[in-house]
């Protein structure tokens, strides 16, 4: 028997990194645009993060049809499909700029954050796949992570050098960085087309029939834990730095020693960002040697220690080193909470693959369905924030809406010590 050629997926994997990329340019570009938002059209803090809302609800309501159109249309025309909406909704948001208008605004932001639905559907399984599951398959996940964090924080800093004066920001201001989102897309779209990407003749056979099983994603206890871990960890990994950022920027921020300040208040929060990068580049390195159980556990364990000494720890002063725009490194005074929090991040960089790939072990041809699923519940980016501000605005202590952090965090690690294990093997997946 002849032995079939082996297939190199360079091509592939590099198409899709560069796509995780894409997703965190265009996402965490949301974030600091709230605060342009509020000052652009003067409105109340909570509807300056309806921009973030709208691109993460945008999950919520295509989540599911995300992945019954990569089932039935294959990983390339979904990505290109994904990338086109993309260029529309970046399109929009620079059309508001020049309008002044909130309500377009938005409308770009859900369009953009149906592209962003669509290319996680892509990518997530795809690096999976190519890397044939298992450890590696969570090391090129990380992998692409890596890239993410990169360009998420990139913009936020390259924000900060475009918006010196947070106060007197406009979304015209930030138009050199839509115009570079609108390039990428263009770019990724060709790229995309030239390339050869395996696809998953099964899947898509599978799409076509007509079966009466009713078996599916959600018949594995594993996965419907999984995509409720998911829903939490979105919901953690943008609520830190979005909540840190308030705090840290408030005017009645009265810790002895501190200034507030909007440029620092950034920074802090891009040092985030970095950090999530730096973590990622880690979890790539030993990701094919380290099991995702054991490193979902240990980020969980360490994030929920960090967050709770955030809370509890008296304010004092500590010099931390940050990335302050043109000023490149540099240490700045900053409350001890605030240098735990960022910490985090070293955490949460990993959560994403480890979640992805224990919750679709052993899903098969279910594995697609299982990704459009899992985009649905990545709405807690939008949804978790809320919560937190809410808290805020209840009590009137930011530090006290970090509870909900905590508290999300014991799930995550319930889940990779309990919840990730396949009970339900009996079930057939080829």
């Amino acid at each position: 028997m002849a032995t079939a050629k082996k297939q190199n997926f360079t091509i592939p994997i590099i198409v899709m990194i560069f796509l995780f990329g894409m997703i965190s340019f265009v996402t965490n570009l949301a974030s600091p645009m709230g605060d342009v938002l509020k000052n652009q059209f003067g409105i109340a803090n909570w509807m300056g993060t309806l921009g973030v809302f709208a691109n993460f609800i945008a999950y919520a309501i295509m989540g599911i049809p995300a992945g019954n159109l990569l089932q039935k249309k294959g990983y390339k025309k979904t990505a290109l499909i994904a990338v086109a909406a993309g260029f529309i909704g970046v399109g929009i948001q620079t059309v508001s700029g020049a309008f002044g208008s909130f309500g377009i605004y938005l409308l770009g932001a859900f369009i953009a954050g149906f592209s962003m639905c669509l290319l996680n559907t892509v990518v997530n399984p795809m690096l999976n796949k190519l890397g044939g599951g298992g450890n590696k398959g969570n090391q090129l996940i990380q992998t692409g992570g890596s890239f993410n964090s990169l360009c998420g924080t990139a913009v936020i800093i390259l924000t900060g050098l475009l918006i010196p004066d947070i106060t007197k920001a406009q979304i015209s201001d930030v138009f050199p960085l839509m115009f570079a989102a609108l390039g990428i897309f263009a770019f990724a779209f060709c790229v995309i087309l030239l390339t050869n990407i395996p696809e998953n003749a099964k899947a898509a056979e599978t799409a076509e029939k007509k079966s009466e099983s009713k078996v599916g994603p959600m018949s594995f206890r594993h996965f419907v834990l999984g995509a409720i871990a998911i829903f939490l960890y979105v919901g953690i990994e943008v609520g830190i730095p979005n909540v840190l950022q308030k705090w840290l920027q408030n005017p009645d921020l009265s810790i002895a020693g501190y200034v507030s300040n909007t440029a620092v208040a950034a920074s802090v929060a891009a040092t985030y960002w970095l950090l999530m990068l730096v973590g990622r580049l880690v979890g790539a390195a030993i990701g094919s040697k380290v099991s995702s159980k054991a490193m979902l556990a240990t980020v969980a364990s360490i994030g929920i220690i960090l967050v709770a000494c955030a809370i509890l720890v008296p304010s004092n002063l500590v010099k931390m080193p940050v990335f302050n725009g043109a000023g490149g490194f540099g240490l700045v005074s900053v409350p001890l909470n605030a240098l735990l929090l960022v910490l985090v991040g070293l955490c949460t960089s990993v959560m994403w693959g480890g979640i992805f790939n224990l919750a679709v072990e052993g899903l098969g041809k279910y594995t697609e369905k299982a990704s459009g699923i899992f985009m649905a519940l990545v709405c807690g980016g939008g949804i978790l924030p809320l919560l937190q501000n809410a808290i805020v605005d209840t009590t009137g202590d930011y530090l006290v809406s970090y509870w909900l952090i905590v508290a999300a965090l014991a799930y995550l690690l319930f889940y990779a010590l309990a919840g990730s294990k396949n009970v339900n093997k009996d079930i057939v997946t080829e």
